[in-house]
């Protein structure tokens, strides 16, 4: 078995789907966000400010800064309802219309009578957008808080931003025990980027499909047709039920993990290829990869069936 973003048409583009302008808290307006992003060889990003009365419920047109070389989504992040531990809901929707309804979120504190994360979730979900749950780690989010957003397409196991403010950057955690719930989820890499500090350019998405359009690439988002990085590339997975075999670009360490503590490494020099046993995989139904650079930069697979599952 190969997992789809390896077996379907089209070619890998570049994108960040995390990422603000000065239309909420951003340092810079959006045509220079878009400039900077093309500038240093992205292929598409989501603007996705923050979606709160303070800043007029921006969700912002970036129709001019798409040429036949660099495309955008819609997109926002979203705040209703309060977390277990009293604060906001961050929900990223990449994909949504331009006239989808405001919340009633007048800023950054949760207020009586709003939605609740969840529910505005759902309602992104519904409006046609890839949902998915922001720095887990960054919000102090509980299990049982991830576990409410049933609409969630993704969680960011990685987010720049955070790991350049505040060294709170995982979602790992989250999404592998959501995904040993049998949750069907996939993980995003992002930079939460508002170019106030070294936020930016730190973690994407490499997506495959066959045009460089919004909607040819918000399809392969929902059908997890991607993978995440910090820089290594992912080139080929397959999956048999005695290894998973990796190729991809320069690496000393190639990973796949499972369900509870399975997890098996193979570390060496300049890596471009390694098969991994899938003896320690038994009990575990999901399996995901991660390479390792010599800087410590990581690429990470969406998560897929393991073949050898043994119930």
């Amino acid at each position: 078995m190969i997992p789809s973003a390896f077996t379907a048409p089209g070619r890998f583009y570049r994108g960040n789907l995390h990422t603000h302008s000065d239309r909420s808290d951003g340092a810079l307006d959006p045509a220079e966000v878009c400039r900077r992003y093309k500038a240093e060889g992205y292929d598409f990003i989501a603007l996705t400010d923050h979606f709160v009365g303070l800043y007029d419920y921006p969700l912002v047109d970036t129709t001019d800064f798409r040429d036949e070389d660099f495309t955008t989504i819609f997109g926002a992040e979203l705040h209703s309802g309060a977390m277990e531990n009293g604060e906001l809901w961050h929900i990223l929707a990449v994909g949504l219309p331009l006239d989808f309804a405001a919340s009633h979120s007048p800023a950054f504190v949760p207020v009586e009578g709003q939605e609740t994360g969840a529910e505005l979730a759902q309602r992104a979900r519904d409006a046609g957008a890839f949902v998915a749950v922001a720095h887990p780690q960054w919000s102090g989010m509980s299990l049982a808080d991830a576990r409410s957003i049933e609409a969630a397409h993704a969680v960011e196991i990685y987010n720049h931003g955070c790991a350049m403010g505040c060294d709170r950057a995982d979602g790992a955690f989250y999404a592998d025990l959501l995904l040993s719930e049998g949750r069907d989820l996939t993980v995003i890499a992002t930079d939460d980027a508002h170019f106030n500090e070294p936020d930016h350019f730190g973690g994407w998405v490499m997506v495959k499909a066959e045009t460089l359009t919004p909607e040819a690439l918000l399809e392969a988002l929902k059908r997890g047709d991607f993978y995440s990085s910090q820089g290594p590339e992912l080139r080929q997975i397959e999956v048999t039920e005695k290894a998973v075999t990796v190729e991809c670009s320069a690496v000393s360490s190639v990973i796949v993990q499972g369900h509870g503590s399975a997890a098996v490494a193979v570390h060496g020099e300049s890596l471009t290829r390694a098969e991994v046993p899938l003896m320690r995989f038994h009990k575990s139904p999901w399996l995901r990869v991660t390479v390792m650079d010599r800087a410590g930069k990581r690429a990470w697979s969406n998560p897929f069936p393991n073949p050898d599952f043994k119930g």
